[in-house]
This record gives structure tokens, C-alpha cells and sequence, in this order.
């Protein structure tokens, strides 16, 4: 199988999950998509990113995304791991987990750790996932990818703010600077000669020729904010 890339069709599947068996790609449907895999249950680091996507799901909704999380265990025992999530952060977990004890949808995603790279990940010759990210658009094709390993905790603000850099582009013709934040100056896509961007936006900054700055026009101010 050819390897996962931007643009790529994000490969369907079918898995049992939290809440009922699912068809990935239905499951989607005409929304947004983030899929996130954990090494396993009843981990330290999962435990907390779990509660903080619970925390956030209203945030991700705003934005017509679905997030749907992956361990390596049985449902049996994802039952009882967010009981303990829920606990722990105040929450109450309500979006699906998948079920991937025989670790065909990590395999599908290339999600599995390695030897080589972190051996304590890695038991009896047995692969645990690393942390995954992947941002799917309503049409299926995957628009971020991001690995951490298992000893890192993903940053979810950091995933909201880079969908909100991934929707505004497809509504408007910019690219985002660093450590853009909703609201902030944008960089007029390379492709709009500046003349046609002053019609665009309602400011348009040169600092030099091939990078200039605009203002969001007023509607887009306010999204998701």
C-alpha cells in the first residue's frame, strides 16, 4: 500500500467503537474529521489528551469536526478506561473510541511504533500505536498529519488552531504566518496579484514583494470565535 500523504483518500474501514460499529467514512459524512490513536488503555498521557479532547469536543463541533480516538484494547476494557477518564478530568467522554486490538486500522494508518525507536513501546514483539493525528476534510482526503511519540502529550489547542488555518484557506486565498491565532493578519496566497487582493480584503500590507499581509474581511473576524 502506497504511504498515507496530504491529499491522500483517507483509507476506509470498519471497527467496532464506544459507541456502536462504525463505517469510517461514513461516520464522517460531510464534516470535518480528527482521527488519534493512543498506545493503550489505562496509560498516563492518554488519559489526560482523552479528557482534554472531552473538554474541547464543543470547540471541534463549532467547526463541524468529528473526533473519534483509537486504543489498542477490547471494548470491554475501553468501558472501564473512561470511567476512569471522566473521573479524572471532570468530563463526560462522549465521542467514539475505536476498538483496534488486532491492530488493523493502526496497520491501515501506519500508526505502529517500532524497536528502533522506542523500545518500551513495543512489548513481548508486540507494537503499541505513537500518538497519530490525522485531519480529514468532508471529502476524505487527509489535510494534516502528525506524529508524536508516546511519551509526548499532543497540544489540542495547537490541532484546533491548524484546522482553523486548514478552513479559512479553502474559504479565502491566504496562507497563515506563525503562530497565526484566529482573527490575526494573514499572508495573501502567492497566486493573487496584490491589486486583486485590495479588492479581496478590506487591507492589504506590503512588506515585501512576495509577502503581504491582509485583514480578514468582518464575517470571517468572528469565526469560531
Amino acid at each position: 500500500m502506497a504511504p498515507l500523504r496530504l491529499g491522500s483518500v483517507a483509507p476506509n474501514f470498519s471497527a467496532e467503537t464506544t459507541s456502536g460499529p462504525i463505517d469510517f467514512h461514513e461516520f464522517i459524512g460531510d464534516s470535518w474529521a480528527v482521527l488519534f490513536s493512543h498506545p493503550a488503555d489505562f496509560t498516563p498521557v492518554c488519559t489526560t489528551e482523552l479528557g482534554e479532547v472531552a473538554k474541547l469536543e464543543p470547540q471541534f463541533s463549532k467547526r463541524n469536526v468529528k473526533v473519534i480516538g483509537l486504543s489498542t484494547n477490547d471494548l470491554a476494557d475501553h468501558s472501564k478506561w473512561v470511567d476512569d477518564i471522566n473521573e479524572v478530568n471532570n468530563v463526560n467522554l462522549a465521542f467514539p473510541i475505536i476498538a483496534d486490538k488486532d491492530r488493523e486500522v493502526a496497520t491501515l494508518y501506519d500508526m505502529l511504533d517500532s524497536v528502533e525507536h522506542d523500545a518500551s513501546n513495543v512489548v513481548n514483539g508486540i507494537p503499541f500505536t505513537v500518538r497519530s493525528v490525522f485531519v480529514i476534510d468532508p471529502a476524505k482526503k487527509i489535510r494534516l498529519i502528525l506524529t508524536y511519540p508516546a511519551s509526548c502529550g499532543r497540544n489540542f489547542d495547537e490541532i484546533l488552531r491548524a484546522i482553523d488555518s486548514l478552513q479559512l484557506s479553502d474559504r479565502q486565498p491566504i496562507a497563515t504566518p506563525a503562530n497565526w491565532q484566529p482573527g490575526e493578519d494573514v499572508i495573501v496566497h502567492v497566486s493573487v496579484p496584490t491589486d486583486k487582493a485590495k479588492e479581496i480584503f478590506p487591507e492589504v500590507k506590503e512588506a515585501l514583494p512576495y509577502l503581504r499581509f491582509a485583514t480578514l474581511p468582518a464575517d470571517e473576524q468572528v469565526q469560531n470565535n
